[in-house]
């Protein structure tokens, strides 16, 4: 799971654009919708600020 943190983030589009399922939508900031990712990590590797993250749920 990957999640976006908008203090890093610039806005600059490139996630959106090279999102395979087009699961990175703006509500007032840039989020990726956890229901539609398939979690390729290209979104992470494009981001030229490193605003993505991988999320690793602990149980």
């Amino acid at each position: 799971m990957y999640v976006i943190d908008n203090n890093y983030c610039s806005a600059c589009g490139l996630c959106i654009d090279i999102c395979p399922v087009e699961a990175i939508n703006i509500f007032g900031e840039y989020k990726i919708d956890q229901n539609i990712c398939i979690g390729c990590g290209l979104c992470k590797e494009d981001c030229p600020c490193n605003a993505i993250k991988e999320y690793v749920q602990t149980a």
